[in-house]
């Protein structure tokens, strides 16, 4: 079959199409102002936990205020390790689900409104449940999908994401600059598929590991997922520093390690993947210059953490048709998942 008789890759393809939808939605959105709250907790699920830690790491780096990022079933059944005890504190709930019907993330919302601890801010690709418990509502409907692995959802949620822990942190020269993202990213996926294809093709490699540090962390956690969904492969993700500590014991000639590197810290981010290459491993790296797939793209480091994904998920995607999988529909997963509490 051609690629694009898969949902996945359609998906993949016109996920900019979705980022534009998402900013447009967060600029005209009454966004809540950080000065008002004393930590800002993002939940999800999966790939939306991921998305949490991204923008968590990136709330705090904006805005100078604390913020964590946890799965929704830990605020639901283990609130007194997420949450101060004492009633003083004033939080703010962000909330992201793909579909705004995952059971864990309602529950833990419904329980964080009744027991009054803040306000809820939710971010999703569908106007359910979840949207309507919400006092601040961000729906990026361009971002739904018929495939089971979010891609498009994920990056359209992540724009959002980003978008609005900027324009908390009263940074509107910041979601400015993010108005280039699509046409950008076009240049990208357009630029690198081939490169995504000759990769993700190697059935040579039998384990790969995505490194990411700060708010590309959540980033490196979100492609090594679609590569175990998609390719039942071998993947992890680490901080780029911490790979030495005992992960690189597994580094060898069927080792792809990539990188996802940022501009302030690309010196000792590359000293690693060199690092890497000495033992025996491919390395890759993804980021704004010199590397194998570059953006050139000008934004701000703060705001073009979704460049990273398309190419990834790219990758996956032609790995899980070199394998003769079916990438629409992963081994053992549905799109939603709901539970009886």
């Amino acid at each position: 079959m051609q690629p694009t008789n898969y949902h996945t890759y359609n998906e993949i393809k016109t996920q900019t199409e979705a980022w534009v939808q998402a900013l447009d939605v967060v600029r005209a959105s009454d966004s809540p102002k950080a000065g008002d709250y004393d930590q800002v907790i993002f939940i999800g699920c999966g790939s939306t936990y991921y998305l949490s830690l991204a923008a968590a790491a990136l709330y705090q780096e904006l805005t100078g205020r604390s913020a964590r990022a946890v799965p929704a079933s830990e605020l639901l059944l283990n609130l007194q390790t997420v949450m101060a005890q004492t009633g003083s504190l004033r939080y703010l709930l962000i909330a992201i689900s793909r579909s705004g019907t995952t059971t864990e993330t309602i529950k833990a919302v419904e329980k964080f409104k009744a027991e009054k601890r803040g306000d809820v801010l939710v971010i999703s690709n569908y106007d359910e449940v979840l949207s309507r418990l919400a006092d601040v509502n961000i729906v990026i409907d361009k971002g739904q999908e018929q495939s089971i692995a979010q891609t498009r959802s994920f990056a359209s949620m992540y724009v959002a994401a980003t978008a609005m822990c900027a324009k908390m942190a009263g940074r509107g020269d910041l979601v400015s600059a993010m108005a280039e993202l699509p046409r950008i990213g076009n240049w990208v996926i357009g630029n690198y598929e081939e490169w995504a294809k000759r990769i993700g093709e190697n059935l040579s490699f039998d384990r790969f590991y995505f490194l990411g540090s700060g708010i590309r962390y959540g980033l490196a956690c979100e492609v090594n997922l679609k590569m175990k969904e998609m390719t039942l492969t071998h993947s992890e993700p680490f901080h780029f520093l911490e790979f030495r500590h005992g992960p690189m014991s597994m580094v060898g000639e069927s080792t792809l390690v990539c990188g996802l590197l940022s501009t302030v810290n690309r010196q000792h981010e590359a000293k690693v993947l060199e690092e890497m290459e000495a033992l025996g491993g491919t390395v890759s790296a993804v980021g704004e210059k010199e590397a194998e797939v570059s953006f050139e793209s000008n934004i701000p480091e703060e705001v073009r953490g979704v460049l990273y994904l398309p190419v990834l998920q790219l990758m996956a995607f032609y790995r899980s048709l070199a394998k003769g999988l079916n990438p629409d529909r992963p081994n053992n997963l549905t799109a939603v998942v709901k539970l009886d509490f």
